[in-house]
Parts: C-alpha cells; sequence; structure tokens
C-alpha cells in the first residue's frame, strides 16, 4: 500500500523512510553481515509479525546462503510494551553451536529483546548477534547491543514496513509516524 493513501486520511503526520531509503539501508546491512560472517554458516531469526517485511528484503540481499527462522514473543499492551514476554511461537531449529541473527523490525524499550537474547544464548549457540532496521534510543530501557541498526529515530509511534497498530498499516511500503488521535 502506497503511503499516500494513509496520508490522505490523516492518520500520519510525518513521513519518515521511504522505500527506497529502506531499501538502500538495508542493503548496506546485507554487505556488513556478508563480511562479518564470511565462511561460516547463517541463521536469520525473524521476530514475528513486525520483521517479516525486514527479514524478507534483507534476506533477499544477502549475496550468500542462509537458514531463516521465526519466533513470536509477545510483551505488549496496547502501544506500550508490558514488560512480561510471552513466547507464542517457538523456533524449529536447534542453536547447537549455530551463529545466530535476530532480525528486528524496531527496538523501543528494548526489553523485550534483552530478555530474547538471554533465552537464544542459553540454547547452547556459537554467536547470537542483533540486526534491526529501527531502534528509539531515547525509549531504551534496558541496554541491548545491536551489531547492524538501519535508522535511529526519535520517541514516536511508528507504523509501515511490517510495523502496525492494531493490525492496520503493515503492508505500506514506507515508514512513518502514526497520528495521535489513530490510537489514543
Amino acid at each position: 500500500m502506497d503511503t499516500e493513501r494513509v496520508e490522505a486520511d490523516l492518520d500520519l503526520t510525518q513521513p519518515l523512510f521511504s522505500e527506497e531509503q529502506i531499501q538502500t539501508r538495508l542493503a548496506e546491512m546485507a554487505r556488513q553481515i556478508e563480511a562479518d560472517y564470511e565462511g561460516r554458516d547463517l541463521l536469520l531469526v525473524g521476530v514475528l509479525k513486525g520483521a517479516v517485511m525486514v527479514m524478507a528484503d534483507l534476506s533477499r540481499e544477502l549475496d550468500r546462503h542462509v537458514e531463516i527462522d521465526w519466533m513470536a514473543v509477545s510483551s505488549y499492551a496496547g502501544t506500550k510494551s508490558s514488560g512480561v514476554v510471552r513466547i507464542l511461537k517457538d523456533l524449529d531449529t536447534d542453536l547447537d553451536g549455530r551463529h545466530v541473527l535476530i532480525v528486528e523490525d524496531i527496538i523501543d524499550t528494548g526489553l523485550t529483546l534483552s530478555w530474547l537474547v538471554a533465552n537464544l544464548k542459553s540454547r547452547g549457540p556459537a554467536s547470537v548477534e542483533i540486526a534491526t532496521l529501527l531502534r528509539k534510543p531515547e525509549a531504551l530501557e534496558m541496554p541491548v547491543d545491536v551489531k547492524y541498526v538501519g535508522f535511529d529515530i526519535p520517541n514516536a509511534f511508528v507504523v509501515g514496513y511490517g510495523l502496525d497498530y492494531d493490525e492496520k498499516y503493515r503492508n505500506l511500503r514506507s515508514i512513518g509516524t502514526l497520528a495521535e488521535h489513530v490510537y489514543s
């Protein structure tokens, strides 16, 4: 879905990143990942549902073989993180001795991701790193070591390119700030 259609409804207050900007940054991240994991098998772990677009485009941008698996975790109640993490869908892949790259759409408070990293590290991987398209430095409550960051953004509610509000806006090709009247 094109952003102009949503902007006409006054749901987005500020466009942040166009489809072209997102694709360019993912290509740059892919080059870094290829260099860092040269000669090593890599398992990409996408965090559902938001990371679907990032995972699809990042994995297609990689000029190497990768394996892909998915995990669904939840800590959100409405628009805020509750801090209580639940596994909704676990991995199908054994992580023992594997190089794991968690692929996220956004890092907000860092609470869910810090829990997820600890959980995956307890499964015996060779390494666990994080790649995220977006990070909100002002919102971080738990320090999280992120190896690959697409963009740092302000602490605002953003939608598009996998990010949603009430399961809407995920299929926008760009990312924008959601108008407060939509979620308040």
